[in-house]
């Protein structure tokens, strides 16, 4: 069979079967290139971290999103205040509301309020130690808490400053993690953030400034922690 073949500009020329070969590929195209833009676009997943021995397994009244201050206690807690924020999103990068976050922390001098720590340092009776708060319809959620102080668990490793979070939501996986500070040297050494690679370390390390923001007379240092929720 006689084969036709069409001129192009630049003298080649395609057969009437290449022509219809290049247009089913450039049919395709668009869609390949949209699916490829969606998997460039999708938000790698809050890595996950042990709630360790001292999640709270004590009843309290206050348990608001202010760890700073007890109910019925005329005085806060003692330590370097810190405000913490953040969004709550899917993997596609879509704000996740009603999420139910705890978190819980060592007090400033590295000691949690649970009878399973048996750390001698001082017990802070102005601490809440534990909040809850549940994220909004940008999948927000703020707390004020104190820098908690690093911790040994044993003669050759000590804790880093970090707080636990917790996060349930019908329909999503539930996710426990941790936040670390950036710029604490235990940070380096650290064998539970070390179970990561460098990429997943960063998701967890936060960095804090000083924004302007105030409490009475003390300073308040802010930072952002977003969370990746995955289904």
């Amino acid at each position: 069979m006689k084969k036709h073949y069409l001129p192009t500009p630049t003298g080649h020329t395609f057969t009437r079967r290449e022509l219809i070969l290049i247009g089913i590929g450039a049919s395709l195209l668009p869609s390949g290139l949209a699916a490829a833009d969606t998997r460039r676009r999708l938000l790698q997943a809050t890595p996950r971290q042990t709630a360790g021995p001292f999640y709270p397994n004590w009843s309290q009244a206050d348990r608001d999103a202010d760890l700073t201050r007890v109910t019925g206690r005329g005085e806060s807690a003692s330590g370097e205040l810190i405000q913490v924020s953040g969004r709550v999103l899917t993997p596609d990068n879509k704000p996740v509301e009603g999420v139910f976050v705890e978190v819980w922390q060592a007090n400033a001098q590295g000691r949690y309020a649970h009878e399973a720590d048996s750390n001698p340092a001082p017990f802070d009776q102005n601490f809440q130690g534990w909040g809850q708060m549940t994220t909004d319809a940008n999948g927000a959620y703020q707390f004020t808490t104190i820098m908690p102080g690093p911790y040994p668990v044993s003669r050759s490793w000590s804790r880093p400053p970090h707080i636990h979070f917790k996060l349930q939501k019908p329909g999503f996986s539930t996710l426990t993690t941790q936040m670390y500070f950036a710029g604490h040297p235990l940070n380096d050494v650290d064998a539970l953030l070390l179970q990561h690679g460098a990429e997943e370390r960063d998701q967890l390390i936060v960095a804090f400034d000083d924004r302007g923001v105030s409490n009475g007379s003390r300073p308040v240092r802010s930072g952002v922690f977003n969370i990746v929720l995955e289904a």
